[in-house]
């Protein structure tokens, strides 16, 4: 990725309210944080979304790919736009979604969109902290047969999720990372 992609994502999260400096709370474990980031915030805005998508494609297509997936919510909008992008550059690139739990009617479906075994999968999310909402994906993508190629995500936390990803043997890249004094490079 460009570093002036890089420097666009960062300077539009924080102009829009996306990333956040200060003293939070988080929701994993309650610990205290320096910063906050509300990825979901960056993606569904228009210009945001269009970066993350333009940023995440050439290394979606480079891991080998056939499709994309992520654990619903944070991945959503980051999916939708990715492939989307990719049909306009003529690389089409199907999306999934993980749910977090079946749907209670019809099929009952925990993945949603053409899975099948087999497929080539790179999975995303808006942030990696533990890990727990990617690894949850990855484990359900990989129970239907899916072939995990690569992980990536707009913001690596550095909690501990993308070093088990690796740990794991999986390749593993993000766009934005923190250092644990709460700087974003």
């Amino acid at each position: 990725m460009s570093k002036d992609l890089h420097f666009e994502i960062k300077e539009l999260a924080v102009e829009i309210g996306a990333l956040l400096y200060g003293s939070f709370t988080l929701s994993a474990g309650g610990k205290n944080s320096p910063f906050y980031f509300d990825g979901r915030l960056l993606t569904l805005n228009p210009k945001g979304s269009y970066l993350v998508a333009k940023a995440l494609l050439p290394l979606i297509i480079s891991s080998g790919a056939e499709a994309i997936a992520g654990p619903t919510l944070g991945a959503d909008p980051m999916v939708a736009a990715i492939s989307m992008l990719s049909h306009t550059q003529q690389t089409p690139i199907p999306g999934l979604i993980v749910r977090s739990q079946p749907k209670s009617h019809g099929t009952q479906k925990l993945i949603e969109g053409a899975v099948k075994p087999g497929l080539k999968v790179a999975v995303v999310d808006d942030t990696c902290s533990t890990g727990k909402s990617i690894f949850h994906a990855m484990a359900e993508l990989e129970k239907a047969g899916c072939e995990i190629k690569a992980v990536f995500s707009i913001l690596d936390r550095n909690e501990g999720g993308s070093e088990e990803i690796r740990r794991r043997g999986y390749k593993f890249d993000s766009l934005l990372s923190a250092t644990p004094e709460g700087k974003i490079n």
